[in-house]
């Protein structure tokens, strides 16, 4: 990495993220010289990487700095001597999301963005897509950092660590900056001025809290958020916030994860998918609207602030988490920050060579976690599970494995075992084909032995 101009890459460029990015990047204007900003993206995404590229052009040159905003759909080009490399793309953009939802809610199963058969699949189609962009950098900037923020987190990191052989990859999820300002509005202290550890993996972590004085929190935080009395508000802007069971939480004596919802309450969350699903109003398609909305605001040749809104959207901070971790590395700032990287023994529980999802502080030389070490019972034995389910994803993504994607599903809890999770699987790989190229050989098998599975998948899909 240069010690000078910095060059940074944003794949995904056209994302609706992109202007808390550029905003967050203004904000350390100080701290990170950098003189060019590259947005890449995909033809199919040039039009939104045309407008919000115009907008970040306006929110630069309003900040009155001379950094260089390159707009491009050759994505070597944008990495060309990159110095940081920052990834935030959804393959088959949004309506690969719909997909991932609505088939498994018609069968009454949960469908969702990164957990269950949708989760699953979202990983099947950017494992593949991530180590192509690894196999670039390798040639083009073998130096490079690459922070990563495209979901599932967690699994995308550990197939860029693991399987891409790019140990300076740090995954970012904005999950754990709202348990934060949670924990410090509860308790009525400033964030600074509390200390957190969370460990577990992407999306299925836990937590705990001390003050400065050294009192561990973390019982009264549980009794104030999950507490009897409580109205529990989740912080997530894109998942339902059913309360948790106060006498399960407190037997943990951990903080949750919003996720865990998806399984400690799994009939709840489930039942209010469906009636989402039934009523045309799944997450994905909400999202796609606020997404439209935003996009023309973006229009705007007057704008040049990132508006309001984008905190509509699910992922409000991640950008800012990215600039911190950018500017933290940069500048051995050491920051705090919630990572995915390697466990290397954090947690004991979990595969010493396998990602995992922890507190610690953001050096020159990347990520250096605090030991967790154990979980009690009860969380060991869901986390291991899930893990060796990751683990499962990620084969089958990069191997187009079939029967690896089948033993995920089964393993999965969110998705029953059996026929219908063949069913499911055979339904999406059907669904997302023109994104599954290592699955080719399978998704022919099931074209010509399952007419019935494409004309289902077919007729569900004109209703989007």
């Amino acid at each position: 990495m240069s010690r000078g101009a910095l060059k940074i890459a944003t794949i995904g460029g056209g994302s609706s993220y992109t202007p808390e990015l550029i905003e967050g990047y203004i904000k350390r204007k100080d701290e990170l010289p950098i003189k060019e900003i590259w947005l890449v993206d995909i033809e199919a995404g040039k039009e939104k990487l045309e407008t919000v590229g115009a907008m970040a052009k306006r929110m630069v040159k309003a900040a009155g700095l001379d950094w260089e905003v390159h707009l491009t759909l050759d994505r070597r080009a944008a990495l060309k001597d990159a110095d940081f490399v920052s990834t935030q793309f959804r393959v088959g953009l949004l309506d690969a999301r719909i997909k991932d939802e609505r088939i498994p809610l018609s069968h009454g199963v949960l469908g969702q963005e990164t957990n269950g058969a949708g989760g699953m699949f979202k990983a099947f189609r950017t494992i593949p897509v991530i180590l192509g962009i690894i196999e670039d950098m390798k040639e083009l900037c073998p130096d490079a950092w690459l922070v990563n923020f495209t979901n599932p987190a967690g699994m995308v990191t550990e197939a860029a660590i693991k399987h891409g052989g790019w140990k300076k990859t740090a995954g970012l999820c904005n999950v754990p900056i709202g348990h934060r300002k949670q924990a410090s509005e509860k308790l009525g202290i400033p964030e600074e001025d509390l200390f957190f550890k969370f460990a577990g993996i992407n999306h299925f972590h836990w937590h705990r809290v001390w003050d400065k004085e050294g009192k561990e929190r973390t019982q009264e935080l549980i009794d104030l958020i999950y507490g009897p009395q409580e109205e529990q508000e989740s912080h997530l802007k894109n998942i339902w916030d059913a309360p948790y069971h106060y006498e399960q939480i407190k037997d943990l004596g951990l903080l949750p994860c919003g996720y865990h919802r998806y399984y400690y309450i799994e009939d709840e969350m489930l039942k209010h998918s469906i009636e989402e699903f039934e009523k045309g109003e799944t997450r994905a398609q909400v999202v796609k609207e606020t997404e439209a909305r935003l996009f023309e605001l973006y229009k705007d040749p007057n704008l040049d602030y990132k508006p309001k809104e984008l905190e509509q959207r699910g992922g409000t901070h991640y950008s800012d988490a990215a600039c911190e971790l950018i500017a933290s590395i940069y500048n051995d700032k050491r920051t705090d920050m919630v990572v995915s990287t390697e466990n290397n023994g954090t947690i004991t529980d979990l595969p010493y060579d396998c990602v995992v999802e922890v507190s610690g502080p953001v050096t020159a030389h990347g990520h250096e976690p605090y030991n967790w070490g154990a979980f009690p019972p009860a969380a060991r034995g869901i986390i291991q599970v899930m893990k060796g389910m990751e683990e499962t994803v990620i084969r089958a993504a990069i191997n187009g494995d079939y029967g690896a994607a089948l033993h995920a599903f089964t393993i999965n809890p969110l998705v029953p075992g059996g026929a219908m999770a063949k069913t499911l699987l055979d339904e999406l790989l059907i669904a997302h084909k023109d994104h599954l190229p290592n699955f080719a050989e399978a998704i022919a098998k099931i074209e010509v032995e399952q007419p019935d599975t494409v004309a289902y998948v077919t007729e569900l899909m004109k209703s989007n």
